[in-house]
């Protein structure tokens, strides 16, 4: 009887050992399990080009466009078979991504206005995404890829000299693919760095005025990269 109370009473403390090592594992460290609703924020910094043209014909030729972008995330994700990982992801941000020339003096000559100019910049930017990871542990890598919407300034000149002279903004549709990889730090927290190349394409932004009174529409091309990283808190 003694030994089968000792018995009984070691395999209950080991129990309770093992027990205490779990919760220990369990509270001091993430697991990783993704599937799930969450909500973010994110920023970060983006290069690309621009360029203005018209039915004159006119070409700015390209421009460097640069800047930051911060704003807010949310999304889900489906764990699916083994460590793959299906997500829907969509992003709204404040952006101030531009940049300015003087314009091209060959066959489309400079900008219009006494200080030639022609400028673009992105003041807001969104995306609604489609995302595939792969489970690493506690990491994530992921491709992604999907629409991209944005709104596009462009200005033109100061005064109709030279050329026209006006400014605009449009919202434009458009695409964007990219890669990241995210990570949990704490339980129901991770944090992610990512790269997405967005495309706006070039449409019409604002009417520029002549000096006779004539009117026409210019177009403003955009396009981007981003690198920009984020924080998520999973539910």
């Amino acid at each position: 009887m003694r030994k089968l109370i000792t018995g009984v009473a070691s395999a209950t403390a080991l129990a309770g050992l093992a027990g205490v090592a779990d919760a220990q594992n369990y509270f001091s460290g993430p697991v990783p399990m993704w599937a799930g609703p969450y909500v973010g924020v994110e920023g970060g910094y983006g290069w690309g080009g621009s360029h203005h043209t018209d039915a004159t014909p006119f070409d700015s030729g390209g421009f460097t466009t640069t800047g930051g972008v911060a704003g807010g995330t949310a999304g889900y994700n489906w764990q699916l078979a083994g460590p793959v990982v299906l997500g829907a992801e969509g992003d709204l941000s404040w952006a101030n991504i531009g940049g300015s020339t003087t314009g091209t003096r060959g066959f489309g000559g400079p900008c219009g206005g006494a200080m030639p100019n022609c400028a673009t910049r992105l003041d807001a930017l969104g995306t609604a995404r489609a995302r595939l990871g792969y489970e690493v542990g506690q990491l994530m890598p992921y491709a992604t890829g999907g629409l991209a919407f944005g709104d596009v300034h462009g200005s033109e000149g100061d005064v109709p000299v030279n050329g026209p002279a006006g400014a605009g903004n449009s919202w434009r549709a458009g695409w964007t693919i990219g890669a990241g990889v995210e990570g949990m730090f704490a339980r129901n927290w991770t944090a992610k760095a990512e790269y997405l190349y967005v495309d706006l394409g070039n449409q019409p932004s604002f009417s520029g005025a002549f000096p006779d009174g004539a009117t026409a529409a210019q177009n403003v091309s955009f396009r981007t990269s981003i690198i920009r990283f984020g924080i998520n808190y999973k539910f």
